[in-house]
């Protein structure tokens, strides 16, 4: 294989700027797309010269392509992935991975069982700031960890949930804030620092007329026994991420595409229960790199390296199990949040599968809904 064939399903705003994204890699030619709106379908597949689908069942067994890219509904995820892999393709699928860990399971157990490249669009992992705080925290510079914090600041308009029927409802997405937007800042802050063991979650619905989550705060507890908070909301206009890993050897800032590092001139706790002068402290030595985001190219990044990968160039960004640890995470601080209670991860399969069929049946239809198609400016070059 010189090229990997690429079969696009779901023509949205994200899908169509896939389509364009993938025509400026060389190792990636785009072969064929699909969308159940089977109008829409054949206006894509003509501007860009290639078949069209209204199923993507007949895509997938067209043997059009060798791999394909899933940008439907997040409830559709799984079994367009699962479908596909089954047939020998390999898949890279949006974020989020799925709305369920039951079914973030079953996809990664296919890619297992039929040996096929499996891919999860967290773009944000070809960010230069995630790669320089990921070999920081693999050289254990900071050492143990003490205490995490994270705070992920989106927003969203009213216009932006009345674009379409399937947005912001249980039925239609299966979640707000945390299912929608918080995936990338949630996969890089659990790359970094773990999956915690428990977390106890407050979420609410503050601004918008939705029937999800628009603001989440989260108590965290970890395997060692230290602290955490995790914050996101898409209520605040000033787009901005924020972390502290705080170690027994120093501690890293993230602050947007800033980094601020901290090394401590001994073990904390072993200076702390010696030091003998009432005042005395450790010596710190502060480090700082700034970095430029990559933004408008990182979903080409991602689908080159998801290509390379297939190509035995490169190895992948982010896997399956990494898409499967994000939807654990934000399975435990929804059921947490709305039961009130703290939730232990793993999160028992069987009853976030039931309290999520329980919250798609009281789902309603939407009113008022305006339909816009528009890929975020920033993601298209």
């Amino acid at each position: 294989m010189k090229k990997v064939r690429i079969g696009i399903i779901g023509l949205g705003a994200m899908g169509y700027g896939h389509c364009k994204n993938v025509r400026s890699i060389e190792d990636v030619s785009l072969t064929c797309v699909c969308d159940n709106d089977e109008a829409l379908a054949r206006e894509r597949g003509r501007e860009f010269g290639v078949p069209y689908f209204s199923d993507s069942r007949q895509l997938i067994n067209s043997g059009l392509c060798d791999a394909i890219i899933v940008v439907v509904p997040h409830w559709f995820h799984p079994d367009v992935s699962i479908y596909a892999l089954s047939k020998g393709l390999h898949v890279l699928c949006e974020k989020p991975l799925a709305v369920t860990v039951s079914d973030a399971e079953r996809m990664v157990k296919a890619a297992k069982k039929y040996k096929r490249i499996f891919a999860v669009m967290h773009q944000m992992r070809t960010e230069p700031f995630f790669k320089k705080a990921k070999e920081i925290m693999e050289s254990d510079i900071i050492g143990k960890i003490h205490r995490t914090l994270c705070v992920d600041l989106w927003y969203r308009s009213q216009a932006y949930y009345d674009s379409g029927t399937w947005r912001a409802t249980w039925k239609g997405e299966g979640g707000g804030v945390l299912i929608n937007q918080a995936p990338h800042i949630i996969d890089l802050f659990i790359a970094l620092a773990g999956l915690p063991v428990k977390v106890e979650a407050k979420t609410r619905t503050k601004l918008h007329k939705i029937e999800v989550e628009d603001e989440v705060c989260v108590f965290l507890e970890y395997k060692n026994g230290a602290p955490g908070y995790y914050y996101t909301t898409t209520c605040e206009p000033i787009r901005n991420f924020y972390m502290e890993f705080a170690g027994e050897k120093g501690k890293m800032i993230i602050d947007g595409y800033k980094i601020k590092l901290y090394r401590y001139s001994a073990y904390l706790s072993v200076f702390t229960r010696k030091a003998k002068n009432m005042w005395e402290s450790l010596n710190v030595k502060e480090e700082i790199y700034n970095f430029e985001s990559n933004t408008s190219t990182a979903q080409m990044e991602m689908i080159k390296n998801f290509a390379e990968t297939i190509l035995k160039k490169e190895k992948l960004f982010a896997t399956g199990r990494d898409g499967l640890n994000t939807i654990e995470f934000i399975n435990a601080c929804i059921l947490s949040g709305k039961k009130k209670k703290p939730v232990t991860i793993p999160v028992d399969r069987k009853e976030y599968d039931e309290f999520m069929a329980g919250l798609k049946k009281l789902s309603k239809p939407k009113k008022n809904v305006k339909v816009q198609i528009a890929t975020d400016p920033r993601l298209l070059r």
